[in-house]
Formats: structure tokens, C-alpha cells, sequence
């Protein structure tokens, strides 16, 4: 699904379930059967990834900088420990004195992230670290962006929480740990693909993340209402829950912490202002204890207001917002600025945030946003702030000279596509649709088909909230260790409400009570804005370990991992080559002279009118087989790559098919005639430039000797072939030279000659071989001698 920095994620596409013991010792239970069916009703083969050498749980920020600490820090803590982890230096640690080992550091996984983490916690104690293999839940999506063919990897990466998991209306507000519904963690990661490598590549990447609102609230739908009321189950004066999620976050991401709160302000009967109101409370009082400059950021915007209004424009707002998030958090990028950037400063880049240090920049605190459903609404808003941060990432990777990025650029749309997708499968995920609500429709450019496919989008949704989630809901409890089956206890299918599972203080007193004060975890607000999952400490040292590999272990070697040199590879089944490609799918067929990601087009001058799907995808494939399997037309016919009698369905699917593979037709001998205009390009379509019609006489001049020297030097008489005299070829070539070149030039150059030493050397080394060896000289024995004499004695 993606490659970063030659270390491959893949995706799940089957599991098998295999039965341990021998079946003679099987003692089956009368609900065993029941129990699995509601297990695998938990799809593996959607949207779940895993890699066997890049930690998927932290982000690249983490794993580029924690995991790059120095060996020797590590060594006294951590060398007597095995425990067994994820590590992506290992290839490229240090060598130790002598060996063939290296070393690497890896750390554990974060849990709120890994999805098989209870299923492992079973066996991880007494099985080989190669059985252990983390997985995490979300989207994973990787497109490449050529920029005059430089290419540019741009990674889109969802990490679902694996903690309050649920579906739509069953899993609202957060529990009692602080963990939310629909939490979602989504990192951009942009690099230079041209050097596969963590310390010589390019690397940046941007953090934020989504969530349901931190309150106790829920939704009844046992109404079977379109939009349930909202209810406050709990009082919560001191926000203690709320305490508790942005304690997390600052842990994770520092400060400060933005809230992008996306809910309607103004209604006529009170719907959603009322977890609004109650999230502006938890913020004050919050804020209150917390150092002015680290204090919690509270953006109120009611997006639905503005969608509807027409004097507004909703993203040109959403752009505003997003300049003023980015420029406060900043963004992580693994190398110094370059020098441009200091010698002629952008305006905006001096004044962007987050904590700058030898190596690069770093990201400082996150930007979290947040609707009912968080789908819709916050997807459009993210892709925003993501588009402002792709243009901050492409400038200190040097490859724009302002940080600015425009729609309806190959760039943009490239982007656009990949967060769509993105939005699709947590909708999918979380609500049991795709989205309703697309970038294109607050830009109020989509089509009038869309609105068709919004209300068949709104009935597949409520369908799915009304009559499947509960069983989906059963089957993630039960796959996430949540409800564990015990003898003498209610069954997962007798239990009227799972809100004692996910609310554990329900079911014991804790013995320790927070402060209502100072909220915060120890330690972290002495390290701010830095998270505190990344500095050097005595208690983050912990979860750090060495590992030593053999370097040419499989699961380290990255070369043979991208490159497979062993395998019979096929171009149209390379990653590299398959994955979307802003050249081959974006770009207009008649580019000119501006071939730039950059330039902003016009909406009908693209390469990919319509999403790219599988169907389409295949297709393509499919013709460029049959293509280069076809056998050659006959040369009377005549050859047409368009035509004016399409239909509009084929010059849709023509726009999806690459470039490089345009199918072919073929006409009738009828035809012969009928030559579209666009059988041959002009040379300023395709070139950039115009060529003269007429060639100088000079020229022309030129080429009629050089057809004249290539007659009359190939030139033969049929009939007098067998009469090959001196006198006829001389009479028929007949050539004079006109020119003098000296010996050893690039028109001539004379064979070198060997002497006669050289020969015989040669022929006594071809004989040997042979097996007819030569009797040994005087000298050779004189030879052999001296060499016996300056070796052992």
C-alpha cells in the first residue's frame, strides 16, 4: 500500500484461523461456534495494515527522532532486557566492532493505536518476536507527485483508536478514561523518493487528529429519528473526562492544542449547540491552571451556517483558519533550512511555529477537530489544513518558492483525491457510508449527479445505523478484548448495554482520585511545548530497547525487501509504478511548455475527470496488455487514436486511461481516406517548440550528399553479380576522400598491435587449457627460484 523509506506497509487481504492442538484432545463448548462467527464478523482483509519494519502505531517524527538516539545512552538500561518490538534503524545502526551484527533501538508500540494488541498479550511472553506481527486500523494511501520528474511521495496514514471503538450512534462523547469515539489520528509524509534512506533522504510529516466531543453524551435511537436528540448523561463540573483526553493529547503532541469546533451555533430548537456549550466550559476551566502560553485553543466555527450562506465562501474561511493552525504548530521536517530560505526569507515562514532545532523542525502540539459525527464537516476541514501544510512541506523540501498552494493545480487535485479516499473508508468505518459531503460540493462545483448520490449515501447510512451496527458493535467488543467470555457470566448477546464494559469506574471504586486542579500528568508541562513522549527521560528510556540483527536478516534488508532481486517482477504489478501519479493521471494530454504540478488548470484540462477506480484501473491495465500482445495492423489501414463519433462514456474512460497506453482503433480498408487531425501531433504539443516548415538550402544541400554517398556506396548491379572483377567495382565505387583524420580518432581508429611475446604468451595460455602444457625453460626454473627464495626463506 505505501513504501517510506523502502520499509513496505502492506495491506491485509485474508486471515485463516488454524486450531492449535490436535483435534483429538478438542473439547468443543456448545457457544464456541457462536462466539466465532460474531468474532469474524470483524473483516481483517478491510483496512487493516501492518509492516514488518516501520513502526505504524508512532508517527514519523517519533520514529525519526526517539529511535535516532544516541546507542550508548541506551546501552546501560536497556542491552540486559529483550523485550521484542518494532525497529526501522536496523539496517541502518551501527556496526558492531568486528561482527556482522548491528544494532537498533525500538520501542513499544502505542497500544491506543494497535488493534491485536489484547489478542497478543497472551503469547507475547512465550513465543519468538517473529510471531508477533502489530496491526493498526484506519487507511493507508500513498500517490506520487512528479515534479519535472523528480518524484515526490506524498503518504496519507489513519490510525483508528482502538480504545472506545464502536459505530455511529452506539459510541458518542468519551468514557471514563478519557478516550473518544471516532478518534482518529491522520499523518501526511512527504519525501523525496530519489534517496531511499531515514538519514541521507528528505523527510516531513504533519499531525492532526479528529474525534467525538469529550463529554459524557450519547444519542437514543430507539426513536428510529434521522438525527436522535442529544443527551448529557453525566454532570461533569470539574471536566474530569475532558481532563483526562487533553492530558493524552499534551502527552503525545505537546502544546498548544487546538480545538476546531465545526457544531452549529444557531438553531431553532437546541441540537447540537448543546455539546458546544458544554465544551466551551470544560475549556475555561481547564485553561485556568494551565501556563497562558500552553493554554487549550478554542476555534468555535459553524461551518453549516456558512455552507449554506451565499455571500460566504466556506473554504476561502477554512483557509484562514488553517494559515493561523499550521503557523502554530508547525510541522516536522529532518533537515536544516536551506540556505535560500535564510538568504531570502518568506514571510510567512518566519512566523511559522513549532520548535526548531540542528537537525530540522519539529511539530508542536496538534490541531484537533471535531463535528457530531466527525465525517463530513471534518474531513473538508482537515483536507484544508492538510493542503496548507503540504505547501509549508514542499518549501523547506526546496521544491516551491512560496508556500503557497492553489486549486485545480495537478498538486492539489492529487491531494484531493487521496483525502476523498480517506474520508470514504473511515466514513465507511465509523457511520456505514461514504461521505455525503465532498471537498466539491462547499467549493459548489459538483455536479448535479452528485445530490442523487448524497441521498443514496444518507439512506445507506441510516439503514446501517438502524439495523447492522449493533452486531458490528458485538464483534469489535469481543475482537478488542473489551468483553472477554466467562463461565457462570451473561453472554455478549444477553447483555442489554455494553456501557459497563467501556465504563470500568461503573463497576469498582478507584482508589485514587486526580486533581481537579493540577489535571495534568507529572512531568509534562515541565518539557512544553515538546510532547512528552519524546524527551529524554528516565521513564521514556524505559520503553526503549537494543536489538542486535544479523544485517543481512531478512526482515532487515531493505534492499531485498523494495527491490526483490530474486523475483520475476512485472511492471504493472510494481507498487512504484501502479500507485497514482500525478503526471499520468492528472496532468492534460497536451501539456505544452508548462508540464509543472503547479499550474493551475482549467477544470475540463485534466487527465482524470472522474475518480480513478478499481474497474477503471484494471482496464487500463488490461489494454495496455492486449496492446503489446496485438499483432501489428496491416499498412493499408489506417490508424486512429480518437475519433469524432465517440460517445461522451468513452471520452470519459479515455481520460482515465494513461498516456502511455491509449488503446488503438483500427478502421475499415474503406476508410482508407478518413484521417482524423489528432492521428499526428504538431511539434508545439508535444516538443514546446515550432520547427520550420522548410529546411535552409544548406541543409538541404547536406542531406542530398548524404543520400547520394549511401546509393552509391550500396549500389549494385543485379545482373553482374557473379562477375565481381577489380574493374567493375571500381567503376561502380567510386568514392574520394574529402577529408584527411589522423589515426585513433571517432572515425577511425586501427586495431592495436601486439608483440611477439604477447602471441606466444596468449597461444601457450589457450593450449594449456587445453591440456598440452610446455616444457619448462631455463628461465622459467630461474624464476620459480627467486620466488621460492623471497617467499620462505
Amino acid at each position: 500500500m505505501a513504501d517510506i523509506g523502502g520499509h513496505a506497509i502492506y495491506k491485509i487481504e485474508d486471515t485463516n484461523m488454524i486450531y492449535i492442538p490436535n483435534d483429538s484432545v478438542r473439547v468443543t463448548h456448545p457457544d464456541e461456534a457462536r462466539y466465532l462467527r460474531i468474532f469474524q464478523n470483524v473483516d481483517l482483509s478491510s483496512n487493516f495494515y501492518f509492516s514488518y519494519s516501520y513502526d505504524l502505531s508512532h508517527s514519523l517524527q517519533y520514529n525519526l527522532t526517539v529511535l535516532r538516539m544516541p546507542l550508548e545512552t541506551l546501552k546501560t538500561e536497556t542491552t540486559h532486557t529483550r523485550q521484542e518490538s518494532f525497529d526501522i534503524f536496523e539496517d541502518e545502526g551501527l556496526s558492531t566492532q568486528g561482527g556482522s551484527g548491528v544494532f537498533g533501538i525500538c520501542s513499544k508500540p502505542y497500544e491506543k493505536y494497535v488493534w491485536n494488541g489484547k489478542l497478543l498479550d497472551a503469547v507475547k511472553n512465550t513465543v519468538h518476536r517473529d510471531w508477533l506481527l502489530y496491526i493498526i486500523h484506519g487507511f493507508c494511501g500513498q500517490s506520487k507527485l512528479l515534479i519535472y520528474g523528480r518524484p515526490i511521495y506524498v503518504t496519507l496514514i489513519a490510525r483508528r483508536s482502538s480504545k472506545f471503538a464502536g459505530t455511529r450512534f452506539l459510541k458518542r462523547g468519551a468514557n471514563c478514561e478519557g478516550d473518544v469515539a471516532n478518534e482518529v489520528e491522520t499523518e501526511q509524509i512527504l519525501y523525496d523518493a530519489s534517496v531511499m534512506s531515514f538519514s541521507a533522504g528528505s523527510y516531513s510529516s504533519y499531525v492532526q487528529v479528529r474525534g467525538s466531543v469529550p463529554l459524557y453524551w450519547s444519542q437514543d435511537i430507539s426513536t428510529m429519528m434521522p438525527k436522535p436528540p442529544i443527551t448529557l448523561d453525566q454532570a461533569d463540573p470539574f471536566a474530569h473526562v475532558a481532563a483526562l483526553h487533553f492530558d493524552q493529547m499534551l502527552q503525545r503532541f505537546g502544546s498548544p492544542i487546538i480545538i476546531l469546533n465545526l457544531v452549529k451555533e444557531r438553531e431553532k430548537r437546541k441540537h447540537e449547540r448543546i455539546l458546544s456549550e458544554e465544551l466551551v466550559a470544560a475549556v475555561t476551566y481547564l485553561n485556568q491552571f494551565l501556563p497562558p502560553e500552553h493554554a487549550i485553543i478554542y476555534i468555535p466555527w459553524d461551518m453549516a451556517k456558512y455552507t449554506k450562506s451565499k455571500l460566504c465562501n466556506v473554504l476561502d474561511r477554512l483557509n484562514v483558519i488553517a494559515e493561523s493552525v499550521v503557523k502554530k504548530t508547525g510541522f516536522f521536517v529532518n533537515r536544516p533550512d536551506s540556505y535560500c530560505s535564510i538568504l531570502r526569507p518568506d514571510e510567512k515562514w518566519n512566523e511559522l511555529g513549532g520548535y526548531v532545532v540542528s537537525t530540522g523542525r519539529l511539530q508542536t502540539g496538534v490541531l484537533r477537530t471535531n463535528c457530531v459525527d466527525c465525517l463530513d464537516r471534518t474531513n473538508t476541514a482537515q483536507f484544508m489544513v492538510g493542503k496548507c501544510a503540504l505547501a509549508y512541506q514542499l518549501y523547506s523540501l526546496g521544491l516551491i518558492d512560496k508556500p503557497n498552494l492553489q486549486f485545480d493545480t495537478d498538486a492539489v487535485r492529487l491531494f484531493e483525491e487521496l483525502y476523498e479516499d480517506h474520508g470514504d473508508t473511515l466514513s465507511l468505518q465509523y457511520g456505514g457510508s461514504q461521505l455525503v459531503h465532498r471537498v466539491k460540493t462547499y467549493r459548489k462545483i459538483a455536479p448535479w449527479t452528485q445530490h442523487s448520490k448524497d441521498i443514496m449515501q444518507t439512506l445507506s447510512r441510516y439503514y446501517s445505523n438502524a439495523f447492522s451496527d449493533a452486531d458490528r458493535q458485538d464483534s469489535i467488543n469481543l475482537f478488542l478484548g473489551v468483553f472477554k467470555p466467562t463461565e457462570g457470566k451473561p453472554h455478549l448477546w444477553e447483555l442489554p448495554t455494553d456501557f459497563y464494559l467501556h465504563h470500568k469506574n461503573t463497576l469498582s471504586l478507584s482508589q485514587t482520585r486526580r486533581s481537579y486542579t493540577y489535571w495534568w500528568t507529572t512531568g509534562v508541562l515541565k518539557h512544553l511545548p515538546l510532547p512528552f513522549d519524546e524527551v529524554t527521560c528516565a521513564e521514556n528510556r524505559r520503553k526503549l530497547t537494543v536489538k542486535k540483527f544479523h544485517k543481512y536478516e531478512e526482515e532487515i534488508d531493505i534492499h531485498n525487501e523494495f527491490f526483490r532481486p530474486y523475483e520475476l517482477s512485472s511492471f504493472d504489478e510494481t507498487f512504484c509504478l501502479a500507485m497514482t501519479n500525478s503526471t499520468r493521471d492528472f496532468m492534460p494530454k497536451n501539456v505544452g511548455i508548462d508540464p509543472s504540478p503547479f499550474t493551475v488548470r482549467k477544470p475540463d484540462e485534466t487527465g482524470k475527470s472522474v475518480l480513478g477506480n478499481k474497474s477503471n484501473r484494471e482496464e487500463t491495465v488490461l489494454q495496455r496488455k492486449t496492446a503489446a500482445s496485438a499483432p501489428p495492423p496491416p499498412s493499408e489501414e489506417a490508424v486512429s487514436s480518437s475519433s469524432e463519433d465517440d460517445s461522451g462514456t468513452d471520452k470519459e474512460d479515455e481520460g482515465a486511461v494513461s498516456q502511455r497506453s491509449t488503446p488503438v482503433k483500427v478502421t475499415d480498408t474503406g476508410d482508407n481516406t478518413k484521417i482524423t487531425e489528432n492521428v499526428v501531433q504538431s511539434t508545439k504539443d508535444v516538443y514546446g517548440l515550432n520547427l520550420s516548415d522548410v529546411p535552409s538550402e544548406d541543409d538541404l544541400t547536406i542531406y542530398a550528399r548524404f543520400v547520394q554517398l549511401g546509393q552509391s556506396q550500396h549500389k549494385q548491379d543485379k545482373s553482374s553479380q557473379q562477375f565481381c572483377s577489380k574493374h567493375h567495382l571500381d567503376r561502380v565505387i567510386n568514392l574520394i576522400p574529402i577529408s584527411s583524420f589522423s589515426q585513433d580518432n571517432i572515425y577511425e581508429v586501427q586495431p592495436p598491435r601486439a608483440d611477439r611475446k604477447s602471441i606466444e604468451i596468449f597461444h601457450a595460455h589457450i593450449q594449456a587449457g587445453r591440456g598440452n602444457m610446455q616444457p619448462l625453460g631455463k628461465d622459467d626454473f630461474l624464476m620459480y627460484r627467486e620466488y621460492i627464495r623471497n617467499r620462505y626463506m
